[in-house]
């Protein structure tokens, strides 16, 4: 699974592909859903960090009107580029999500999906999503589960692993790492956040093959120039045995988990040094 980060820099071409492959395939699910967790309603001002192509600004423009404001902020040009290409109206804006270049409280509602995971300081991108928020606004975030409750991504790893050591599953966990609750509140907390929710919800990402996921997987990371194309072949192959049952008749369609997370301004009070239980809440299936 592949993600806009804000480490790097693509090509207009592979934004465009990011765009009409993995927006639909994985991200387009999701945005509607993190849209309605922050509450986004008529009028109100609203920001999306690390906005890629613009998937989740598109959703909160239905919600906000055109009473509303939605900004999308990104740091890649490219992804910059196509946002605007597709909705010329919104508000494009390059950046950086540690140092955003708006005045505190401008916004009712601050949404991130499925990015916080790769900023190098998320309690940084957290306090200034704190910052910029209104004090009565929102913030909402995606992130994906930890990797054991993906019944799909996490035999790919176990794969991975058995044919190109256990390096494997460290360059294929960064999508994962933010997935234990408890830690995930704690970087909240620690941005002046104070977290209200964190719901689990199931998903499902469909691609054409278990090839093109693994490709995905691999190639997105270091893994791949570390391997030989042997080690790569037997990674597939197995691959294909291990994730058979997701086949349909379009391709595959695999269940993924992740996790929405709602919070306000105001730090999270402690007792003794601990953070007050955030109840996880698992939203049935849609359907």
């Amino acid at each position: 699974m592949s993600s806009p980060t804000e480490t790097f820099q693509l090509s207009v071409d592979q934004a465009e592909s990011y765009e009409s492959s993995l927006v639909p395939a994985i991200f387009g699910e999701w945005a509607p859903l993190l849209v309605e967790a922050a509450g986004v309603a008529a009028g109100q001002r609203v920001l999306d960090v690390a906005c890629g192509t613009g998937v989740v600004a598109r959703a909160a423009a239905r919600h906000a009107g055109k009473r509303g404001r939605v900004t999308g902020l990104d740091l890649n040009a490219a992804m910059l580029a196509v946002a605007r290409r597709l909705r010329p109206d919104l508000e494009w804006r390059q950046g950086d999500a540690a140092d955003l270049p708006f005045a505190d409280g401008s916004f009712d509602a601050v949404l991130c999906q499925s990015a916080l995971m790769f900023f190098p300081d998320p309690v940084r991108a957290l306090r200034e999503m704190a910052r910029v928020v209104a004090t009565d606004g929102r913030v909402a975030v995606q992130v994906w589960a930890r990797l054991e409750r993906q019944p799909g991504y996490g035999p790919l790893v176990q794969v991975a692993a058995r044919h190109a050591g256990p390096e494997a599953v460290s360059l294929l966990s960064a999508y994962w790492k933010l997935g234990d609750t408890d830690a995930l509140a704690g970087l909240f907390a620690a941005a002046g956040l104070r977290v209200t929710a964190i719901t689990a919800r199931a998903g499902t990402v469909r691609l054409g093959s278990v090839d093109e996921l693994v490709r995905n997987e691999v190639e997105s990371t270091p893994l791949r120039e570390r391997i030989s194309d042997e080690v790569y072949g037997r990674i597939i192959a197995d691959a294909r045995e291990e994730l058979g049952r997701f086949r349909t008749g379009a391709g595959i369609a695999v269940p993924i988990e992740g996790l929405l997370v709602t919070a306000v301004p105001g730090a999270q009070g402690t007792a003794g040094g601990r953070l007050p239980a955030v109840r996880l809440r698992r939203a049935a299936p849609p359907g």
